[in-house]
């Protein structure tokens, strides 16, 4: 009975951004745990070809191309994948950027940018998708924040400030959409091996400093937050709301 509350079969989860990275592991474990899948990303090319992958793996997996930074892009996605997909259970918001630079060299452009893609996304999809959810009483968004929603490193000043943002924007839609019988939580993820960390990989300085601050002593595995998202769009998680999950070896337990 206890595995039975972890079961997604059937469930329609769109996950933005997934395409690669993060969000392709996030859809490919939910995709095992039995959910229906719908990738999205704005390069069609990309999203056909993971979406391809998760098929070869028996995992039902649809596509949803637009730009998550466009409001009238998503707020139309979303309503094509209700229309021809089914109503979805889930949305993962996960599609992010990274832009380093010393704080007073930062362009405002860039700044703009950053904002876009990592705190717009998430409200403009959320959005769309709560105000189908809340017609039905029902529905999990899981919003990707990141360790750095509480701490700082050199030169990621404006990506610290967008995730802090998203926690803070976690809060507020549990706040607002809870009493519609919606759960809206985070996943805090520490320092995994992406496309989008691979200079810090490669680096071996930065390795050698994030072993020695991690208490696990490595980086994190993008499969290693699979169970946190199953956890999350699951009926085990029904009665967790405004929560971040941090995923992080331990990193935000130590000094």
């Amino acid at each position: 009975m206890s595995l039975k509350l972890f079961d997604l079969t059937g469930r329609i989860v769109l996950v933005t951004g997934s395409s690669q990275g993060i969000g392709y592991s996030l859809a490919q474990g939910m995709g095992r745990a039995g959910a229906r899948i719908v990738l999205n990303g704005r390069r069609a090319d990309a999203v056909v070809a993971a979406a391809e992958a998760l098929r070869g793996e028996g995992i039902e997996t649809e596509t949803a191309v637009f730009d998550v930074t466009d409001h009238k892009a998503v707020s139309g996605g979303i309503d094509r994948v209700e229309r021809d997909i089914g109503p979805i259970e889930v949305l993962v918001n996960n599609a992010g950027i990274q832009r380093r630079s010393p704080l007073e060299d930062y362009p405002p452009e860039t700044w703009h940018e950053i904002m876009r893609a990592n705190v717009d996304s998430v409200f403009f999809a959320g959005q769309a998708a709560a105000r189908h959810m809340i017609a039905r009483g029902h529905g999990k968004i899981i919003n990707i924040a990141s360790l750095q929603a509480q701490a700082a490193r050199y030169s990621i000043a404006p990506y610290t400030a967008t995730k802090g943002a998203v926690l803070n924007l976690t809060k507020g839609m549990c706040t607002d959409w809870a009493r519609h019988g919606l759960q809206i939580n985070a996943i805090g993820p520490g320092y995994f091996e992406t496309p989008l960390n691979q200079a810090l990989v490669d680096d071996p300085k930065f390795t050698e400093w994030l072993k020695a601050r991690t208490p696990t002593g490595r980086w994190g595995k993008v499969e290693e937050l699979q169970g946190a998202a199953i956890f999350l769009a699951s009926r085990a998680s029904d009665f967790v709301n405004g929560q971040i999950l941090y995923v992080d070896g331990g990193v935000l337990a130590t000094l």
